[in-house]
């Protein structure tokens, strides 16, 4: 399942091209808009999950061969954690930031 999920972001942008699926026709897909405030309280949400588990949440004492014993694994999830938010920053940012990019 992970390969497919993978794939797909290859995959999908491709056959949709060669069936004449433009990056004009999809631009104008709006569908999901009504939902975004929905989707930025989830994103919100996790997002407060996770940092909540990265920065605040107990240490559980570890014996020397757990998975916990490894600091990099922590360090490498505060990556993902605020690579996330800044994914998340720019998507919610770019309706508003992108006239004055286009200077429309």
């Amino acid at each position: 399942m992970g390969a497919l999920g993978s794939a797909s972001c290859c995959i999908v942008p491709l056959a949709l091209f060669s069936l004449g699926a433009t990056g004009a026709w999809i631009g104008n897909l709006s569908a999901l808009t009504p939902y975004q405030p929905v989707f930025l309280i989830a994103a919100s949400g996790f997002l407060g999950v996770g940092f909540w588990r990265v920065y605040r949440r107990p240490r559980a004492a570890c014996d020397g061969d757990g998975l916990c014993a490894r600091p990099a694994s922590s360090r490498l999830t505060a990556i993902g954690l605020w690579s996330a938010t800044a994914l998340v920053t720019a998507a919610l940012a770019f309706p508003y930031v992108a006239p004055r990019l286009l200077g429309i």
